[in-house]
């Protein structure tokens, strides 16, 4: 099945330009160690800023691996080959995601423990943190695709790829740090987390679709 062949062959190349997959993980967890240095080690003040700072950490090292989602098929033609296929591109651009949240979002719910360590969270923060990772990242990939699709012709994207997908990032931002304020306050948080689960598959539902149409556009012109 190409969805599965698309996955494995992103797997491959990333195991090929591993810099490229440990650059965004070393920066989120760069940012997660000089903060308690600049804040200062009280474990009451790091618990409570904690949530965004981690999330804002993931999106960041989120924006430093968008640009290879499509830009390496672009340069070397193997995206119009992609769009050539019977397949639909859809399919093709839900497969490219789902392995850019394999390489980036996965990694950082691996990685929360660490942040956790390092902000002197507690155990149900931590779990709180991982579940809002776990929901919420999918949604960074997604519509993060949209932006590279959008931006993939121009030789210079990057900034307008940051100023087309922050500020879409917001609501996930806000729904995360609503959830750990709830855990952090031993609140319940369920319709927070629901309100990011409905986000998630919103965006898993209809994004391959606005990604195979910007992708058109985009290698039209």
């Amino acid at each position: 099945m190409l969805f599965a062949e698309i996955i494995k062959r992103e797997l491959r190349i990333a195991m090929r330009k591993r810099a490229e997959i440990l650059n965004p993980l070393w920066f989120f967890l760069i940012v997660i160690t000089l903060f308690p240095l600049v804040v200062g080690p009280d474990p009451n003040l790091l618990a409570k800023i904690a949530g965004g700072v981690a999330w804002v950490a993931a999106l960041l090292s989120a924006l430093l691996s968008f640009e290879r989602l499509f830009r390496d098929d672009f340069i070397d033609g193997s995206l119009e080959q992609l769009m050539l296929t019977s397949q639909p591109l859809a399919l093709v651009a839900l497969a490219k995601m789902a392995a850019h949240w394999m390489l980036t979002g996965f990694p950082l719910i691996l990685l929360s423990p660490v942040a956790a360590l390092l902000l002197s969270l507690d155990a149900h923060i931590w779990w709180a943190l991982a579940l809002t990772l776990f929901v919420g990242t999918p949604v960074l990939s997604c519509i993060g695709a949209i932006g590279v699709a959008l931006t993939v012709g121009l030789r210079k994207g990057g900034v307008l790829l940051s100023l087309l997908v922050v500020p879409l990032f917001i609501p996930v931002l806000i729904f995360s740090a609503s959830v750990l304020d709830a855990a952090t306050l031993n609140l319940p948080y369920r319709g927070q987390l629901a309100i990011l689960a409905a986000m998630a598959v919103a965006s898993l539902t209809l994004a391959p679709f606005a990604v195979a149409a910007a992708l058109r556009v985009s290698l039209d012109n």
